[in-house]
């Protein structure tokens, strides 16, 4: 026997219609934001559904090493009284690749799901803003139409960066963008010009071309930056002009405030 679910596919707003249908039984999909990085800052929402599902999945890597979400969440379960579902993304242009690396993982979720029982899949930030649930979810809903998809909002690391730096990101009806960092100085540029302020996400990659970009635009002074936000391991520099040839932490970020 089957039952409808009011769920909702991760790329619209809609439910899912009437004749897509789930088993009696089948387990909710939980993306849960866990925060920037310091472990007080997740809600209480994500802390009791961390308590309370069964399974909590997170991002691994290849070698078994902890998520920088699951360091956070283990202060506020008992992992031996979970079952904790590493997931391993993969990190390739390959689309053959990656289409069986993404099918591999939805379906480890999916086994647990078909159970029963709940999953939390737990994310920095916040599970709708670049994030990896996004396409989880997206994925969950093609193989396995029905599947119940819960987001929990989380505190996303622009909100950290703003509280580090004691800087406000907006005021009235100054505009902000939130861009991710690319090789592309021209899509750079038009952020720039077309915000008040611009949170440049994973900057590292490409420090030194944004702050070419920053000079050709007179707003170098104006650039600060943030690695692990709120974490233990977090830095500021407010002049992003210091960084200049030196390498960063991956969870990097650059607020620009003109």
């Amino acid at each position: 026997m089957q039952t409808a679910v009011a769920a909702y596919h991760a790329d619209d707003e809609y439910p899912l219609v009437e004749s897509e249908l789930a088993p009696i039984g089948t387990g909710t999909l939980y993306g849960v934001g866990v925060g920037p990085g310091d472990p007080e800052l997740i809600t209480l929402k994500a802390c009791r559904l961390l308590r309370d599902c069964p399974v909590i999945a997170y991002p691994a890597t290849k070698k078994g090493g902890k998520s920088y979400a699951h360091e956070i969440v283990e202060m506020h379960i008992k992992a031996d009284e979970k079952v904790m579902l590493g997931l391993v993304f993969p990190m390739t242009r390959d689309p053959g690749q990656l289409a069986s690396g993404w099918n591999r993982t939805a379906e480890l979720c999916w086994n647990e799901l078909k159970q029963g029982r709940d999953v939390a899949f737990v994310t920095e930030g916040d599970p709708n803003l670049y994030s990896t649930f996004i396409h989880l979810a997206r994925l969950m809903q093609e193989l396995h139409p029905g599947v119940p998809v819960v987001s929990i909002p989380g505190i996303s690391s622009v909100l950290g960066a703003a509280a580090a730096l004691g800087q406000p990101l907006a005021d009235g009806d100054q505009r902000v963008g939130i861009i991710p960092a690319t090789e592309d100085p021209e899509a750079l540029k038009e952020a720039l010009l077309h915000h008040d302020t611009v949170v440049f996400l994973k900057v590292a990659k490409v420090l030194d071309l944004l702050l070419d970009v920053l000079d050709e635009l007179g707003l170098s002074g104006k650039a600060s930056v943030v690695t692990k936000v709120t974490s233990p391991n977090e830095t500021v520099w407010r002049d992003a002009r210091e960084l200049r040839g030196r390498e960063l932490e991956y969870l990097s970020l650059m607020v620009v405030s003109k």
